[in-house]
């Protein structure tokens, strides 16, 4: 009846289900359709996570190209992605505002700056889901899902494979945290969170992937993942944001504008990120505390 009893049916199913979402989203992306690109972006990150995650289940010498074909997918998706995220962040702080911090065309030369990002990022987006190497790596998935390449271990119940696999990504993703809750705020803490923050999505899909078989403890990973990734999210949408404010000023001043509001939002960002680095210590120790694997 097709339901999943082994490991490697649990892996599959979940590989699966993320291969129909690409083929799916198609469409929706060509015709720009609000969010596509973004939900065919964490289809690309789940598939690689989870050839990842699972290599007790998935053998990596006939998973590691696809994952790398993902990795280039995902960038691609990512650049038209990151800049919606920070145009919208940054057009909503500019509007919260008051009138007297407003000098000069700020919000005339964020909306040109947007606009010219998208269409490029877009019209390049539509040539990727063109390109041969795109097309290839459909058609590598469809052949993976005929004929998996399944270990040993994907033949064994699900539930200790799949709960040691969610297990060892938190150890992980553990290690990164407390590394970044010790260095002083600065570049190297931001980079530091940045890639706790990848490894969290990576431990979320994982325990995503778990659902089925291990129900309750994995959705509460999957809840806790989620609230850490909002977190770091947060954090490291202002270090891109601080990032565009200074070249955005640097345009600004050079073409004879006032360069104050772009000082002003950068302040603002500084802010939100001091405010997710000392909302952090916490967190963490709450969700490492009881992190049910």
């Amino acid at each position: 009846d097709g339901t999943p009893v082994t490991a490697g049916d649990h892996v599959l199913a979940y590989v699966r289900a993320q291969r129909d979402a690409l083929v799916e989203l198609d469409p929706a992306v060509r015709q720009d359709v609000p969010d596509a690109v973004h939900r065919m972006r964490v289809a690309t990150r789940r598939l690689r996570s989870t050839f990842r995650s699972f290599r007790a289940v998935l053998d990596r010498a006939a998973t590691d190209p696809v994952a790398a074909d993902l990795k280039w997918l995902a960038a691609e998706l990512g650049k038209d992605r990151d800049q919606e995220v920070l145009a919208e962040r940054l057009t909503q702080a500019l509007g919260r505002l008051p009138a007297d911090q407003v000098t000069g065309p700020v919000a005339e030369r964020l909306a040109a700056w947007s606009e010219a990002r998208h269409k490029g990022a877009h019209h390049e987006l539509v040539a990727i889901l063109d390109s041969r190497r795109h097309l290839a790596l459909l058609d590598t998935l469809d052949a993976l899902l005929e004929g998996p390449p399944l270990r040993k271990k994907a033949a064994a119940r699900p539930d200790k494979v799949l709960a040691k696999a969610v297990a060892k990504d938190f150890g992980k993703l553990a290690g990164l945290v407390e590394h970044a809750l010790e260095l002083p705020p600065g570049t190297e803490r931001d980079t530091a969170l940045h890639e706790a923050r990848k490894k969290t999505k990576r431990t979320r899909y994982a325990a995503e992937a778990a659902v089925p078989a291990l129900g309750e403890p994995a959705e509460e990973a999957v809840r806790d993942m989620k609230a850490l990734q909002g977190l770091l999210g947060d954090h490291q949408d202002s270090v891109m944001a601080r990032r565009t404010l200074r070249e955005l000023a640097a345009v600004a001043h050079a073409a004879g504008e006032s360069d104050f509001t772009y000082g002003v939002l950068h302040a603002g960002e500084a802010h939100r990120a001091r405010v997710a680095e000392e909302a952090l210590p916490e967190a963490w120790s709450s969700i490492s505390r009881a992190f049910p694997f």
